[in-house]
């Protein structure tokens, strides 16, 4: 009832005009403290000159806060300023009643309004006291009764720096909810036992789980800047053993107006936690490469596709081609650089699968680099479709990469997957394939032919990490294939720096591989996104095991057993080589493929990927009984 009462009289703050009041009421009383100062607290003075005097007082100091404003102030989040403008609002009063005295004293208006000296001076100083501790007073009352009738929020603070001080100052300044800080946390040592705004510093081995029982804590929040993923993983795990929710502070550069917000202070999310320091590309050479030069996207309106249009975009390009068969995403894309103030793009709307629709791309805008990234990605789906599998990732594949040399493209950038390496299902295979062929080209092409070749990517349509999010969202249960799968993991800007990072160093016929760190657990992946929702598991949401899907395997490799790799200039990019390949009879069988592909027989199609691609097994598939009947002499192509 008090906190409801004192809530909605309190929900357009205090009026203006009665902290104005109460502000002239202990100028008032000051004034008369002044007085007894001055006699030696015996208050033997004339009280009838006091009382003509103290309204002149009261009509200078109205009109000294109604100058400075000092009443304007939200009094339950006084800080510094107010604090200078109640300064500036009592010196200009003193100057008011100094400037009166003088008047007074020159034409002998009044005797009795003769305010001594003395008296001036020390009402300024028992004003610039009483004012200020009348302001702090209010807002630590405000402050212990909203503690007492509603539960705060109980954090630690990790990070007993700049960072952590500005955290501590966003918090108990946050109007939006009430805050208990608790203490603050530090690997420093010359810290820990010693307070920092009255808040204790403790260290990091003291934060057990009795610590934050004993202490009701309700939330670590990580202040600390440029925190390594793996120092983030680390005190995530931990705080996810010891059951309290973790938040993190954003980057300074994301801070708003150079001011952290209490608001911005949020749920660490999993793409956080990627257990190796994200990789970021700076290479001149990309705007050398780019600039006043024609670049066509395919796939541009896809997850990589998009991405890479928009680090292209912020080139200067002559010209940008997007081509997706993706109508609504192509056109969100347009508006988002038409917004970003960019012109000097062009949507084209086409299927990589129409050799005569593609080609009149080429031939109206003669590309110089050429990124091809349109294909199908999703396993399950491509296991049930191997015929659409084949014409959109070697068909559609086969068409570009053709019309890359015979139009004397530069560069010609293909996006591969580390499900190309032994391949155990259909979209695996048709990406090898592709790999293959692009290979060849090289041979008898002025094009320069790249390859990248990468893991999972966060957040990508239909990866893992959406998924989960939507079932929690639900309430769950989330679900994962087998306890002991795992996956590579690359954000999309990664993903799109290293496909033009292979653009600009690439001289053709190379695989670029990722250094994509630790493979990570599936099933561990949704338990910490359990945790970081706030909820726990398996109390609030379990995990189900549904069993590998048609295709999958447990664990992605990057390399084939037929590969080498090589350095490049940056330590996180290696070159992988392919074998070498029989060309002839490998375009002799993925002709006869695309051309067998237009009776959509599953069976044959299928028996003939694993006849190009011998290392291609299926797992979890109806094709399985397939790999007995696989020509093992076709297992030349590749010597």
């Amino acid at each position: 009832m008090l906190r409801d009462f004192i809530l909605r009289k309190g929900q357009n703050y205090a009026s203006k005009w009665l902290v104005l009041a109460i502000d002239l009421v202990i100028v008032a009383i000051t004034f008369l403290l002044a007085y007894g100062v001055q006699s030696g607290l015996t208050f033997s003075f004339n009280f009838v000159e006091f009382l003509l005097q103290l309204p002149l007082v009261l009509g200078f100091a109205f009109f000294s806060f109604i100058i400075v404003g000092s009443y304007k102030g939200v009094v339950r989040h006084t800080g510094l300023r107010d604090a200078y403008n109640l300064f500036e609002a009592v010196s200009i009063l003193i100057m008011f009643c100094s400037g009166f005295i003088i008047i007074n004293r020159t034409f002998g208006l009044s005797d009795r309004l003769n305010i001594p000296v003395s008296i001036i001076f020390i009402h300024y100083l028992l004003n610039i006291i009483a004012l200020t501790i009348s302001r702090l007073t209010f807002k630590v009352s405000y402050k212990y009764i909203m503690f007492q009738l509603e539960s705060s929020s109980r954090v630690l603070i990790y990070g007993a720096g700049d960072s952590g001080l500005i955290t501590y100052g966003a918090l108990i300044n946050d109007t939006t909810r009430e805050v208990s800080v608790v203490g603050f946390v530090d690997d420093n040592n010359k810290k820990v036992g010693k307070r920092i705004n009255g808040v204790t510093v403790f260290s990091k081995e003291s934060i057990t789980k009795d610590f934050i029982q004993k202490n009701q804590v309700d939330e670590i929040i990580i202040s600390i800047q440029n925190i390594s993923g793996s120092q983030l993983k680390k005190l995530t795990d931990k705080a996810i053993d010891i059951d309290v929710q973790v938040k993190i502070v954003p980057p300074v550069k994301d801070w708003i107006n150079g001011d952290l917000n209490a608001s911005q202070i949020k749920q660490i999310q999993i793409e956080d936690l990627l257990e190796r320091t994200p990789i970021r590309l700076d290479n001149p050479e990309i705007a050398k490469e780019v600039n006043g030069k024609v670049v066509m996207i395919t796939g541009a309106a896809g997850s990589i596709g998009s991405e890479i249009s928009r680090q292209i975009a912020a080139y200067k390009c002559k010209t940008l081609v997007m081509v997706d068969q993706a109508e609504s995403p192509m056109y969100d894309l347009q508006q988002e650089l038409l917004r970003k103030g960019i012109e000097h793009f062009v949507p084209v709307i086409a299927d990589v699968r129409n050799y005569h629709r593609i080609e009149t791309i080429f031939k109206k805008y003669r590309p110089d680099m050429v990124f091809h990234a349109a294909a199908y990605k999703h396993v399950p789906l491509m296991e049930s479709n191997p015929a659409e599998a084949v014409k959109i990732n070697i068909l559609g594949t086969r068409y570009v990469a053709d019309l890359s040399s015979k139009y004397n493209v530069n560069k010609f950038v293909f996006v591969s997957t580390d499900k190309a390496v032994n391949p155990t299902n259909v979209m695996g295979a048709t990406k090898r394939v592709a790999e293959m062929y692009i290979k060849c080209l090289q041979k008898d092409s002025k094009t320069k032919y790249i390859t990248t070749r990468f893991g999972n990517v966060l957040g990508s349509n239909g990866s893992v990490i959406p998924l989960f999010k939507k079932q929690i969202d639900k309430g769950g249960p989330l679900t994962v294939t087998h306890p002991e799968v795992t996956r590579y993991f690359m954000t999309i800007p990664e993903a799109s720096q290293l496909v033009i990072e292979a653009g600009t160093m690439g001289e053709g016929g190379e695989i670029f591989i990722f250094d994509m760190g630790e493979p990570v657990k599936i099933f561990d992946l949704a338990k910490k996104m359990i945790h970081l929702s706030g909820l726990k598991y398996p109390d609030d949401i379990n995990i189900e095991i549904t069993g590998l899907r048609p295709g999958e395997k447990l664990y992605e490799e990057l390399l084939a057993n037929d590969e080498n790799t090589r350095p490049t200039h940056h330590r996180k990019i290696m070159i992988g080589m392919f074998g070498e390949q029989n060309c002839i009879r490998l375009k002799q069988m993925i002709n006869e493929l695309c051309l067998m592909n237009l009776l959509e027989e599953d069976s044959k199609i299928v028996k003939a990927l694993k006849q190009i691609v011998p290392e291609y097994i299926s797992k979890n598939s109806d094709f399985e009984k397939l790999d007995d009947e696989t020509v093992s002499s076709e297992k030349a192509i590749i010597s």
